[in-house]
């Protein structure tokens, strides 16, 4: 597969504190990338050095085969970036907003273009209103069809979704996913775990200015393979011999225990038949894989714990 984007030794300083310290991935054509980490953990510098707003310190940055540093101009007309905060001119209506961004690329058929992204996303009753009157997620949406007007190659994100409420943000997901289909290259920041487990073919989480981890979704669960299985108990009589015998967290108000099985049958089997031969009632029983939260969090506080 070709590569949209490659990123080998990237580093970034800022008052001589290393923000992004020698980073390397690359982003499969046709792909969404997403990039992972806390707030201030350095996503939207390393956004930024793709789309060629910020020159890196050291390193190299291709996009399709184009040097950030002596093609910036040529890699901005394939390009188009959906900042954190949205990008649009509240005086404005959400058509003339559009126009503006079609007669700045000089496209020809932009009055075309802009009266198909209105209807993409569904944004032709309110396109004579002032985007002022807008919600959230329509000026989301707004920015992110003025971010398509130019029908780029690849796009960035750069947490498009923060500050939605879980319905605009599940919209937003669906055209993510279909502008995935018509072959776009998507590269995501995001600090919602499960964004990048809904959207992403490769996952890459950043942290102290390094990519701690990255591969795909299953690929980094594998990362932590601490099965657990959680029991639940008619009373906390049974809670605690039950937490006596095979160890695990209580959860008292709940009256259940999670016992930790590296995802081994053999481990789950010797639970159950431990809980058996005490004679220690249980009313039911669920297995729970680890989640890229679990993941995250991992990674997260072990490099905390060695600062």
């Amino acid at each position: 597969m070709n590569e949209a984007i490659s990123v080998n030794q990237l580093s970034k300083s800022f008052s001589g504190q290393a923000i992004i310290d020698g980073i390397d991935f690359v982003v499969p054509q046709g792909t969404i990338f997403a990039l992972i980490g806390t707030n201030g953990a350095g996503k939207t510098t390393v956004v930024k050095m793709m789309t060629t707003l910020l020159t890196q310190d050291n390193g190299s940055i291709k996009v399709r085969g184009l040097d950030t540093l002596t093609a910036s101009q040529q890699i901005r007309e394939i390009i188009s970036l959906t900042g954190q905060f949205t990008a649009v001119d509240d005086v404005l209506t959400g058509r003339e907003n559009l126009m503006l961004i079609g007669k700045l690329r000089h496209l020809k058929n932009y009055r075309e273009r802009v009266e198909n992204l209105l209807q993409e996303f569904e944004l032709v009753a309110a396109a004579n209103r002032s985007v002022s009157t807008y919600s959230g997620g329509m000026r989301r949406k707004l920015d992110l069809a003025m971010s398509l007007i130019s029908e780029p190659a690849i796009l960035f994100l750069d947490e498009p979704t923060t500050g939605l409420d879980p319905q605009a943000r599940a919209v937003l997901w669906q055209r993510i996913r279909q502008l995935k289909k018509k072959g776009v290259t998507i590269f995501l920041t995001t600090q919602y775990l499960e964004e990048a487990d809904q959207l992403a073919d490769t996952v890459a989480i950043l942290n102290q200015g390094k990519i701690a981890l990255q591969g795909s979704v299953a690929e980094v669960k594998q990362h932590l393979p601490q099965g657990t299985i959680e029991l639940s108990f008619p009373d906390r009589e049974a809670l605690k011999a039950a937490e006596v015998a095979v160890g695990g967290q209580a959860n008292e108000e709940l009256l259940s225990l999670t016992v930790t099985t590296n995802d081994e049958v053999a481990k789950i089997t010797d639970v159950l038949k431990g809980l058996q031969q005490r004679k220690i009632p249980i009313l039911g029983f669920s297995q729970k894989q680890p989640t890229l939260d679990d993941v995250f969090f991992s990674i997260v506080n072990k490099q905390e714990a060695t600062k």
